[in-house]
């Protein structure tokens, strides 16, 4: 029809090509020709694609030059836990007045010689509750990491301690052979990390901790994922931070595995270290990754808020304050740590910057303070113009900043 309406008004011939289906009726196909002489065509041409020939306009689905993929690819949770969250109940370290048993045991690997206390309460059973490394060589970081294993032991949840002690006890280093007590059959280690870890298993068994049924475990109940979320060969998204501390020669780099939990939110579940740092470091992020896949952020931001001031004899440096332009006095690399994890779970709108969750988590509890202890815990500062800290306090009568070291006015 368009070839016929066109024709009278061109005085040369013109041709069209119908393209005629592949099952097109033939009745319908006889009479085409004769339709176009009476229409006064000159010239008509059909085309019926097949399997030998092909087609002469085909439709083909062509590579996109553009890779449009999601660029912000992160691991997705099908299912998280819905446990009830109350009952994620730790109590803080008791306050015992008259003192408490503990048990000591010495390591002694090539290059670092420490002890590891282990604490514990006699309340009917005997229930650990701290534990300690000390000693003119101990590894830089183990403190860290008993400080963080400590909260797991008051957690009263066994199925979630022996799944710390097993991931720490395979936390690569130095191995070495331990005398493992009692008998001081000797024993192989993967490292520092490890011997610490099968220490504190062992006086935990001494003690009973893990006999008799399992009981409740809400800390393992409250996992989105027990083990580490893996991803594919597209990969997933992680936030890496840079960090640098000149007086203990620390330089590595830090990054931080996130994935979407099924309510949409971005949530980090795993923390890795590269570069030049204490081995002993891998064993806290280890710890670190298995607090950040308890689906209350209550849990990982209580163990990051009480490394966020932990210091370092001779460690401390200064460096920039997370969030802002401007530096300050860290406390340590472990402090500093904690610092940039609690800041990047600010960005993704988790915690706060203090390290508490926004939206209220439910996981913690702890009796409320006297009102004599929180008018003693009471901070009394103004806040600091050159670090923005609210650190400034008064000392021998001029304005002194307690985090960066600024003086000001006096008098």
């Amino acid at each position: 029809a368009m070839q016929a309406a066109i024709q009278p008004y061109i005085c040369a011939a013109i041709s069209k090509t119908v393209n005629v289906p592949e099952q097109y009726p033939f009745e319908d196909f006889e009479s085409l020709y004769l339709d176009a002489w009476k229409a006064g065509l000159k010239g008509i041409t059909t085309y019926r694609p097949n399997s030998v020939l092909g087609s002469v306009l085909a439709l083909e689905g062509a590579p996109q030059d553009l890779d449009q993929s999601d660029p912000d690819r992160r691991i997705r949770i099908g299912d998280a836990p819905q446990v009830a969250l109350a009952a994620l109940r730790w109590p803080h370290r008791p306050k015992l007045t008259a003192g408490s048993p503990s048990w000591t045991y010495m390591v002694e690997a090539p290059g670092n010689r420490f002890a590891v206390f282990v604490g514990h309460v006699e309340n009917g059973a005997n229930q650990p509750f701290e534990v300690w490394v000390n000693g003119e060589r101990t590894p830089r970081g183990l403190g860290a990491l008993a400080k963080n294993l400590s909260m797991d032991l008051r957690a009263q949840d066994r199925a979630w301690l022996k799944l710390k002690l097993d991931s720490l006890a395979r936390t690569p280093g130095a191995p070495f052979q331990m005398p493992m007590p009692p008998e001081g059959t000797l024993m192989p280690v993967a490292g520092n990390v490890s011997a610490f870890a099968k220490v504190v298993e062992y006086r935990c068994k001494a003690l009973g901790v893990f006999d008799g049924p399992e009981g409740e475990t809400p800390l393992v109940d409250a996992l989105f994922s027990r083990k580490e979320p893996k991803s594919g060969v597209d990969g997933t998204m992680s936030w890496t931070v840079d960090i640098l501390n000149p007086t203990t020669g620390d330089d590595f780099a830090m990054f931080v595995k996130e994935c979407i939990l099924p309510d949409g939110s971005k949530r980090p579940f795993s923390v890795w270290l590269s570069g030049a740092y204490p081995m002993e470091f891998n064993g806290l992020t280890r710890s670190l990754s298995l607090d950040m896949r308890v689906i209350d952020p209550a849990w990982v931001g209580k163990k990051l808020r009480g490394l966020k001031d932990l210091p370092e004899a001779q460690g401390d440096f200064f460096a920039r304050v997370p969030g802002s332009e401007k530096q300050a006095v860290q406390p340590s690399t472990v402090a500093y740590v904690a610092r940039l994890l609690i800041h990047r779970y600010t960005m993704l709108g988790v915690l706060d910057p203090e390290g508490y969750p926004l939206g209220g988590g439910t996981a913690l509890w702890s009796d409320p303070p006297s009102p004599e202890a929180a008018d003693r815990s009471r901070v009394r500062a103004r806040t600091c113009p050159e670090c923005g800290h609210p650190s400034l306090i008064r000392r021998d009568g001029c304005d002194f900043c307690t985090a960066c070291g600024y003086s000001g006015a006096c008098g």
